[in-house]
């Protein structure tokens, strides 16, 4: 059975790129990815808009400000 250098030399240079490309992904994936808490900074901030909408208005106005 050809090794899998062998293999891919067989593939034409498009596919051999795909190769490439899918073995760098497995590497990164496999590698540890530096984990980070999550930012709350902004929490509160919309707080003094609470007396002008209800919640579900006030989560629709900041995706709106957002540009979301």
């Amino acid at each position: 059975m050809p090794d899998l250098k062998e293999l891919i030399e067989q593939l034409p240079p498009d596919l051999q790129e795909e190769v490439k490309d899918f073995v760098e992904f497995l590497l990164e994936k496999r590698t540890e990815k530096k984990k980070t808490k999550l930012r709350q900074d902004w929490a509160g901030a919309l707080k003094c808009y609470r007396d002008q909408y209800t919640s579900l208005e006030l989560q629709k106005k900041a995706l709106e400000w957002r540009g979301d």
